[in-house]
């Protein structure tokens, strides 16, 4: 078993291709930790999924830096072997922090399967070797802008459009691009941004043929969310509310939604994951993969997990040139069929380029055990 000798942490930048915005705000710029675990034999890279504030979750980069640095990083180094179920282990003796514990369980898995020369696909027993792309599109400033965007995509070749809402701004763009593209896979994602008193707002959406509402209340509330469920067609697909294969099954249990979207940042990384989807499909709830403005490293990882056999969904496992001019790896293209290639080398199957790597760095440090290095 190879071993664990440090931790490095690092402070990316990336500008994205335009402004990202969503209920909570504007995205211009991407910027995560990343988390790269150096073994005796290789070495492991993980990306935390948190943002700069603490709005799609309770995490943020500030906070996710400190809780690894001070508290996770040096568990995981006493815990000694690059072994990610002994990580997570190891990991479970502090409350929370689920995208900071996401990114040192992920890393600690790439080093261990790097080190056999085993692929992250192959070890989790992945059942295609490409996977359908779907694509989130932003809340547009105006409804000839959006649909410019959606026509744009679809000529890109995706196989299904998410269209951000919120409240003002839903049902009349759900019907023009409808109206405009009766027959593609459409759903919407509300980011929680409504209340059960707007279910109108989503029967008005039931003539409209979505594959999905996407977390439309609270992220906190299954109680409300089954009422709401209940009185539309449409499926409702949990997101913020699934943190866990816990969450899931409470989920599934209380009629909360029907469809799950699994992003393994949020739930705490692969490992949870995989229980999520294991549980899903032995209950036949469809499962799909989620995206979070992720550089290639979890963009990779994505990519794998949306190779299981439950993920019968196209996720948002867009193309690397959707959002960055110039990824931290080589870049993830998508084929004119709207499918992307699944990783097959060792561990996540990509590294991030030296060169680009140190041009996005505002900020670097390395975890020994018993003493950290000087901060670069």
């Amino acid at each position: 078993m190879t071993r664990i000798a440090a931790i490095e942490l690092f402070l990316v930048e990336l500008p994205l291709v335009r402004p990202f915005r969503t209920s909570f705000g504007e995205t211009v710029t991407k910027r995560c930790v990343l988390v790269r675990v150096e073994a005796d034999d290789a070495e492991g890279w993980g990306e935390c999924v948190a943002d700069d504030r603490p709005d799609f979750s309770g995490e943020f980069n500030e906070g996710a830096w400190i809780a690894i640095r001070d508290f996770l990083a040096p568990l995981v180094l006493d815990a000694g072997d690059a072994d990610a179920a002994r990580a997570e282990l190891a990991l479970r003796a502090l409350r929370g922090n689920r995208m900071a514990k996401a990114a040192l369980i992920d890393a600690v898995l790439d080093a261990a399967l790097r080190a056999r020369g085993v692929s992250l696909a192959g070890w989790l027993g992945a059942a295609r070797h490409r996977v359908e792309c779907g694509v989130s599109v932003g809340i547009a400033a105006t409804t000839d802008a959006l649909l410019e965007q959606v026509d744009g995509y679809l000529a890109d070749g995706y196989r299904r459009i998410k269209l951000k809402i919120e409240p003002g701004t839903d049902v009349e763009r759900v019907r023009a691009v409808r109206a405009a593209h009766p027959d593609i896979l459409l759903s919407v994602d509300a980011n929680a941004a409504y209340r059960l008193d707007d279910a109108e707002v989503f029967r008005a959406m039931d003539d409209a043929d979505l594959l999905m509402i996407e977390q439309p209340l609270h992220h906190e509330d299954f109680a409300q969310h089954a009422a709401l469920q209940g009185q539309i067609e449409t499926d409702v697909c949990l997101d913020e509310s699934i943190r866990s294969a816990a969450d899931a099954t409470a989920a599934l249990d209380l009629g909360a939604c029907r469809i799950v979207n699994i992003k393994q940042g949020r739930v705490g990384g692969i490992l949870e994951a995989k229980r999520i989807h294991d549980h899903c499909l032995t209950r036949g709830a469809p499962v799909w993969c989620g995206g979070m403005l992720e550089t290639g490293v979890g963009r990779a990882q994505n990519l794998a997990l949306a190779a299981l056999p439950g993920f019968t969904l196209p996720g948002d496992t867009s193309a690397s040139s959707r959002y960055f001019p110039d990824d931290l790896t080589e870049p993830f293209e998508m084929a004119p069929d709207g499918t992307m290639a699944v990783p097959s080398g060792a561990g996540i199957g990509v590294t991030p380029r030296p060169d680009r790597l140190a041009a996005c760095t505002s900020r670097r440090e390395i975890i020994r055990r018993g003493a950290r290095a000087a901060k670069e």
